[in-house]
């Protein structure tokens, strides 16, 4: 596959080669970041960042985007009603707060009505923990939800599913090989993602190439590409290679450097060496240039956003009521809202990016009704945090931000949670996609057979009611790689797979 035209390629190696240069006999030189500036100048293009939410673990988008009209309600409390903590079905709409229901849906009280743009002739409404992003959906416009989305290998109905040559993705229901697929459209093992592919097209008109891929979680496969590597970030700025945030080891600067100059360094062919020279080199010289150019996470900018200062606004409020506690999700989205001020006003100069960031914990096989709505108290709150950031840094249409999961997960509850499953629903925020709609056919959900977990009625649900994906990630990837900038054939260049859905994708917002 060509991911990057020669030239192109030669370009974004010069930049990375001047980046990593050899550090001679002292401390690692800091990069220049004003004549970076001065040729990224030179490229043109307004500033544009995709950042992927990844929900590792499988979220359950049953419950997380729901479909209320009275077919869809009937079959889903059928099959996720019950007793005690096996039923996992979440109240009507309108039903109050029960606090005495520990462990029970009935304690979070009834789901929150959304009206969608576009309702394909049905009612739908969101998690009671996810109440914070009505506002954002139906008022402002800045949340879609993409539905039934999911790898495929082609398009896929359930009849194809009977057929032995119809082409399947690999290794499905694994969580490894479903994440790969997710961030690379290849299983367990695939090293460059689509994130980092389109970096690798894109690096080559940002000034300071090592800053295309930025990471809050390590080095995810999403964001790595065939010369664009994730720089991982943390709250203090890049990761550090050995050193304290002075430079020093042990109160020592010259022991810093030195450690510094003999990790960088090769001696001989080895090709361990050679990577972990590397390593060492982009982690120096990311540091170094980061260090210099980072807003404090003291700035109003963030610090302030929803609430008044730096620790509360990064607090989120737990369904099951109580004291505010520190929300993880939020203090990244922070970390990539503080190098986003950094590459948009110019200091970095970068004009296109890509983030990753995670939420761990969706694997929600047991205790499902307090571990999912305390993970979806997070993500709204996170999201709804970030937004208002992007607000505050005038960068609300430049920034799109979009979930991904391993999976989705069973219409059926397995005695207190849910198993794995295949496609689900996702969350957009951002101009990619026009806001306040759900794009994709939303799934019909069928009533369970007699015998065997089969669910014969609906077209759209196998056994144990998983989702067979209606959109491929292809088609939802394709439309975050035009709003990019990536030409139709930059896109294909990416999405090889995208040629058997004959193109087509969410229709992405000029």
């Amino acid at each position: 596959m060509h991911v990057v035209t020669a030239p192109a390629s030669r370009r974004l190696f010069l930049r990375h080669a001047a980046a990593l240069a050899t550090l001679g006999g002292g401390a690692p030189l800091a990069l220049n970041l004003s004549l970076l500036s001065s040729a990224a100048a030179q490229t043109g293009g307004e500033y544009r960042a995709l950042v992927c939410l990844f929900l590792r673990g499988g979220n359950d988008a049953f419950n997380t985007v729901l479909a209320t009209d009275a077919a869809s309600w009937s079959a889903y409390t059928a099959t996720r009603g019950g007793s005690g903590t096996a039923a996992i079905a979440l109240p009507a709409a309108g039903t109050p707060r029960d606090p005495a229901a520990a462990g029970l849906p009935a304690r979070l009280g009834g789901v929150v009505p959304i009206r969608p743009a576009n309702p394909q002739g049905r009612s739908y409404a969101l998690h009671p923990a996810l109440a914070a992003l009505k506002p954002l959906f139906e008022d402002r416009k800045r949340l879609a939800v993409v539905a039934n989305v999911g790898p495929l290998a082609a398009p896929t109905a359930k009849a194809d599913l009977a057929r032995p040559t119809h082409p399947l993705p690999p290794r499905l229901f694994s969580h490894n090989d479903q994440q790969n697929l997710w961030q690379a459209m290849a299983p367990e093992g695939a090293s460059r993602g689509w994130g980092g592919r389109m970096g690798d097209l894109l690096a080559a008109a940002n000034g300071h190439a090592l800053f295309t891929a930025v990471s809050t979680n390590g080095r995810p496969t999403w964001a790595s590409g065939t010369q664009v590597r994730p720089v991982a970030v943390s709250a203090a700025g890049a990761i550090r290679y050995g050193v304290d945030p002075d430079g020093s080891v042990f109160g020592s600067a010259a022991v810093g450097d030195a450690l510094q100059r003999i990790g960088a360094r090769q001696r001989s062919a080895n090709r361990m060496e050679a990577d972990h020279a590397d390593i060492a080199q982009r982690a120096i010289a990311t540091q170094a240039a980061l260090a210099a150019v980072l807003p404090p996470a003291t700035d109003a900018r963030w610090a302030g956003a929803g609430a008044a200062g730096s620790a509360a606004s990064l607090q989120y409020r737990s369904p099951d009521g109580g004291a505010a506690r520190p929300n993880p999700l939020a203090e990244r989205l922070q970390t990539v809202a503080r190098v986003m001020a950094a590459a948009a006003g110019g200091a970095l100069a970068v004009r296109r990016q890509v983030f990753f960031v995670e939420l761990e914990g969706f694997d929600t096989h047991d205790d499902q009704n307090a571990d999912h709505a305390e993970l979806l108290a997070q993500l709204a709150h996170g999201i709804v945090y970030f937004d208002a950031v992007l607000g505050a840094l005038g960068l609300r249409e430049r920034v799109v931000l979009f979930t991904a999961s391993d999976f989705g997960r069973t219409f059926t509850s397995n005695g207190d949670g849910t198993d794995h499953g295949w496609g689900a629903h996702h969350f957009v925020l951002g101009p990619a996609l026009a806001g306040g709609d759900i794009h994709g056919r939303f799934p019909t959900l069928g009533l369970k057979n007699a015998t065997g977990n089969r669910f014969d009625s609906s077209p759209d649900q196998l056994h144990n009611g998983v989702l067979l994906p209606g959109l491929a990630v292809d088609q939802m990837a394709a439309a975050f790689g035009r709003w990019m900038g990536l030409s139709a054939a930059q896109t294909r260049d990416v999405l090889p797979n995208l040629a058997r859905f004959d193109g087509q994708a969410p229709a992405p917002v000029a």
